[in-house]
């Protein structure tokens, strides 16, 4: 074989990994349900739903809801120099905290623990 064709080979082989690497398909997707931000962090989705008075986390493996009764999280709200910290206790399917929070244009990180499961630390951006 020519080095050229060689090197259109190697190619057109390398384009389809990098296809597959890009492609993000495994059953489900990532919008929100409950009008909020998602993030995913192995293959689980975290949404965040965050209002100046309450602030839930809902959670999904592989699209569907995880069982929270025995979950926790606490948030760091960061706006600015401004920083808050939350417990997020659960509430029925969400995790939730009741308050006052300052959220535009915040960075929120969560950190959640799920019985059975590695300790996630979750990251959302509000504009």
């Amino acid at each position: 074989m020519k080095p050229i064709h060689l090197l259109a080979a190697f190619a057109f082989s390398m384009s389809g990994l990098a296809f597959a690497a890009g492609s993000h398909e495994h059953g489900h997707a990532h919008k929100p349900l409950h009008g909020g931000v998602v993030s995913e962090v192995r293959d689980m989705d975290y949404e965040l739903v965050a209002k100046p008075d309450l602030i839930q986390l809902y959670l999904r493996d592989h699209g569907k809801p995880v069982d929270v009764s025995k979950t926790n999280a606490k948030l760091t709200i960061l706006v600015g120099t401004d920083k808050q910290e939350v417990e997020l206790k659960p509430a029925g399917q969400p995790l939730e905290a009741g308050g006052s929070f300052k959220l535009a244009n915040s960075k929120i990180v969560a950190l959640v623990s799920v019985p059975g499961k590695a300790q996630a630390t979750v990251r959302f951006v509000l504009k």
